[in-house]
């Protein structure tokens, strides 16, 4: 009985009437269900940010040759690379004033921002008419889209704490398959006038601007998510420490009179000085450059002619083989992965998708050897198993960082990962079609001609992720006491 007088007030004291994060917590403690519609909610988001980071690479070739601004075809994969590499180095630039921002004046804001400033320069990309005007208006995408990390935390915020592990896997995944379905979506619905001309008439606005459509169907999903976010309830405190917080309550309750005291010593700790976290996240961000040049040279590498080493491909073939993809990455992730995780963990199980990543990128070159169905099964063969161990690769480093981590703490901990990840992604592009090009230049090299230079140098990157992912370099942090209770 004193016990739950003691309780009583605790509760209650937890909780102000202006406070919006304090009626998401009484919401959740009245109903203890998972809420689907906060779950449609947060994959909207999630979709819409991602679709728009990589729907540009299967016509980003056409589109630069179209600018005339390359001297020689092999030029064009340069080019590109500078388009590719602007939204990275915009976000890049300023993830890490959108999570100050979201800390400070709420998730709902950043989440609003972001999603109407896809609409906005997503719809003037389609538009573009120039190398300069592409280039910026895919870094004004990326520095005003800062929603990846804010929703992070937004997710794990508006659910009960056994369901946040079904919200913050529902993030991951709406961004893994946007990453896949965007760039099908650019590959089928770029260049309307050639595909579809019964629809979309020669000489017709479509004629003029070619890559309008996949900007246009993508910046109208954004506006839809844009109007949902209205409603969208705001899950940020904003009484400034007048009341206890939950954990403070809970260790309370425990009877532990220095439990507050110990989490505020938790969350002054300096993340940068955890180096389980930071190596996680090195290696996460090695990945990430490679796996984003990847993505580049592969659409440019099939869309450029046979004389250069490609494929010949149109972007409805680049389309079908990432469609492809996307599909059996959604069937891995939904009933093998937890299984092959739990069998051997995250680390040995990306240790070894990044062994056998090695042998499958080299092979790409002799599988360009073939033509017609064979090619076609072929590439779609080695598409799906890179994609398949690359998301095992990157989720594996995704569990690992917020495992060595305090719960309250991984917020942050997602930040300081999204700012190097932007980083090192806003490398790879650039530097993927520089090579890429220079691969093209030397088709009749002694040495890794043409475009066995490029994946082998894609392989050097691979690999030395691969060494970074065992010790000393990469080390799991010994469980604390609380997560033993948890």
């Amino acid at each position: 009985m004193e016990e739950d007088k003691i309780r009583e007030p605790l509760l209650k004291n937890k909780y102000y009437d202006n406070c919006p994060g304090c009626k998401v917590d009484q919401a959740k403690e009245q109903n203890q269900s998972l809420s689907i519609l906060n779950l449609a909610i947060i994959w909207m988001l999630v979709l819409s940010a991602s679709l728009p980071i990589s729907s540009l690479f299967p016509f980003l070739y056409f589109m630069v040759r179209d600018f005339n601004i390359a001297k020689t075809e092999a030029d064009i994969s340069s080019y590109a690379g500078y388009v590719g590499s602007a939204f990275m180095l915009g976000r890049g630039l300023t993830s890490v004033l959108w999570g100050i921002i979201s800390d400070r004046y709420g998730r709902k804001p950043v989440l609003v921002i972001g999603i109407i400033s896809i609409v906005i320069f997503n719809t003037l990309f389609g538009l573009s008419t120039s190398l300069w005007m592409a280039i910026v208006t895919r870094f004004l995408l990326g520095s005003l889209c800062g929603v990846f990390g804010p929703v992070k935390a937004y997710a794990s915020e508006l659910f009960r704490e056994e369901h946040q592990a079904i919200g913050l896997s529902t993030v991951s995944a709406a961004w893994g398959i946007g990453l896949i379905i965007g760039p099908a979506l650019g590959g089928y619905l770029a260049q309307p006038t050639e595909k579809y001309p019964h629809v979309f008439l020669k000489g017709s606005f479509w004629d003029k601007f070619p890559y309008f459509l996949p900007c246009l169907i993508i910046s109208g999903l954004a506006f839809v998510a844009a109007i949902i976010c209205i409603w969208i309830p705001e899950t940020l405190h904003n009484h400034n420490g007048k009341n206890k917080t939950i954990d403070d309550a809970k260790a309370l309750e425990n009877g532990s009179s220095g439990g507050g005291k110990d989490i505020m010593i938790q969350k002054n700790e300096n993340l940068l000085r955890n180096w389980p976290l930071m190596s996680a996240v090195l290696v996460y961000s090695v990945f990430a450059l490679h796996d984003v040049a990847y993505q580049e040279v592969f659409s440019l590498w099939a869309v450029s002619p046979r004389r250069l080493g490609g494929l010949t491909f149109t972007t409805d073939d680049v389309g079908n083989v990432l469609s492809i993809s996307g599909f059996a990455l959604i069937i891995y992730q939904i009933t093998l992965y937890p299984y092959v995780e739990k069998a051997f963990g995250p680390i040995s199980l990306a240790r070894i998708s990044g062994l056998l990543s090695i042998p499958l990128l080299q092979s790409y070159p002799f599988i360009a050897m073939f033509s017609g169905l064979t090619l076609f099964i072929l590439i779609s063969i080695a598409s799906v198993l890179k994609s398949v161990l690359a998301i095992t690769i990157i989720t594996g480093l995704f569990l690992i960082q917020n495992r060595v981590v305090e719960q309250h703490q991984r917020g942050e901990a997602n930040g300081i990962a999204m700012t190097s990840m932007s980083l090192f992604k806003a490398i790879g592009p650039a530097t993927g079609g520089a090579i890429l090009t220079w691969s093209q230049k030397r088709n009749h090299a002694s040495f890794l001609p043409g475009a066995e230079r490029v994946f082998f140098i894609l392989n050097i990157v691979e690999a030395l992720g691969l060494l970074m992912m065992f010790t000393p370099f990469l080390r799991e942090k010994k469980k604390t006491l609380s997560d033993q209770q948890h």
